[in-house]
């Protein structure tokens, strides 16, 4: 099976290959290619000359493991690799379907000799328990769906036209989401279809195995209604203020607070908090939520319009997340910036983001004045959808369909 390779990531792995005392934890939202990218490391070593017997690959939601459910059975599977001489590599997917995986996962680690990868698609893999009992010898590369770069390389890995109009190739991208399995969809009907069926898969797998939720029906009132509203300022007082207003559905602090949290640990969403840039502090009360695709918006509504305002917002900010940044919304006195970033590093970067900055002096203004009040020397960013590149105040302008399809990061040699 031809594999497309998500060098992104793989990049980031490569020096973990044959480390037998770190778990790799690769975690993102169903269907983003986490399988694959397991297969795509797997063949890799198999490229550099490691023999089969020494590679194991387990999909516990695949015939044959799917009724590996218990801790046991987990370690009668694995065994048999401790008569293989040499370094052994497993490979386990989905693993949270087995309850205390964590204890089974550890004693093959301690017993050295194994590499091991394992894949989930909610938080549950990093909670204080996996954190205790892993006594903190893994290290988690989190996948995001793909971005407007890989979709395009992939389209061209499929034999598929791109738009010679980047602008327009984006609009493309927007609507139809960057789940892979999408574009083997030619219709836009059937790739909503799709993101509409990695939404149930996501409840009936990731949310309803793991938790009790009493009303299914606000449940997914909730979850509509943060989908829609993705990008928007928002807090616990107001989500709960306008589905009784609108929807007259009277649900408590602590339940809505509750269903955004399985909502994030099924990462069907992220929460993105307020930074102060002067006292370099978060602040509670109003956050935003993005996306982890777009489509799942598109696949709730029957509306083709694109919002750029939210829409690049999002598009941005899972790009960032890609590359490893921790990410806020900033204020500046009275003013916002759309993006704080804080790279490993540990340096910022100020992001804002908008359709265009075309047109109008004030509209330009409203994005760079944020910027210019910052008194720092960290790099700040406009970005734009398709825009000539402007110059003021050594402030670097990008298009989105340059700084993502060039592979540029947040940093002053973006510029």
């Amino acid at each position: 099976m031809l594999l497309f390779k998500r060098e992104d990531y793989l990049k980031k792995i490569r020096g973990f290959y044959h480390d037998d005392g770190m778990i790799k934890i690769i975690t993102g939202v169903r269907r983003c290619g986490k399988s694959c990218l397991m297969r795509t490391i797997a063949e890799e070593l198999r490229e550099s000359g490691v023999s089969e017997e020494r590679i194991a690959f387990f999909d516990l939601d695949r015939y044959g493991f799917r009724s590996v459910k218990t801790p046991d059975q987990l370690e009668k599977l694995i065994e048999p690799m401790l008569q293989v001489d040499g370094l052994k590599y497993l490979f386990i997917d989905e693993i949270q379907n087995v309850k205390g995986f964590e204890e089974v996962i550890n004693e093959f680690r301690a017993e050295g000799g194994f590499s091991i990868f394992i894949t989930g698609s909610n938080s549950y893999l990093l909670s204080g328990e996996l954190a205790t009992k892993l006594t903190g010898r893994y290290i988690e590369f989190e996948m995001q769906t793909l971005n407007f770069r890989e979709y395009c390389e992939m389209k061209r890995f499929l034999g598929q036209k791109i738009n010679p109009n980047p602008a327009a190739e984006l609009d493309d991208y927007i609507l139809a989401g960057g789940f892979p399995k999408a574009l083997d969809y030619p219709s836009l009907a059937d790739k909503r279809s799709y993101a509409k069926s990695v939404i149930e898969e996501i409840f009936e797998k990731d949310i309803k195995r793991r938790v009790k939720i009493k009303n299914a029906s606000v449940f997914n009132l909730v979850r509509d209604y943060v989908i829609n509203n993705f990008g928007a300022t928002m807090s616990i007082s107001n989500i709960k203020s306008d589905l009784e207003s609108k929807q007259g559905v009277r649900v408590s602090h602590e339940t809505l607070n509750r269903y955004l949290q399985i909502l994030e640990d099924a990462k069907i969403i992220s929460r993105c908090t307020r930074f102060d840039v002067k006292s370099r502090k978060s602040l509670s009360g109003e956050q935003k939520y993005y996306l982890a695709d777009l489509s799942f918006y598109y696949a709730l509504n029957t509306d083709n319009r694109i919002n750029y305002g939210p829409v690049l917002e999002n598009i941005v900010y899972r790009y960032a997340r890609s590359l490893v940044y921790e990410v806020s919304v900033g204020r500046i006195g009275k003013l916002e910036c759309d993006f704080i970033m804080r790279g490993r590093d540990m340096g910022y970067s100020y992001v804002q983001v908008a359709m265009t900055i075309m047109g109008s002096e004030k509209a330009e203004d409203r994005e760079y004045r944020p910027l210019e009040r910052i008194r720092d020397n960290y790099p700040k960013f406009v970005i734009t959808r398709s825009d000539p590149i402007q110059r003021r105040s050594g402030i670097i302008h990008e298009n989105v369909t340059d700084l993502i399809g060039n592979g540029l990061d947040f940093s002053a040699k973006s510029s």
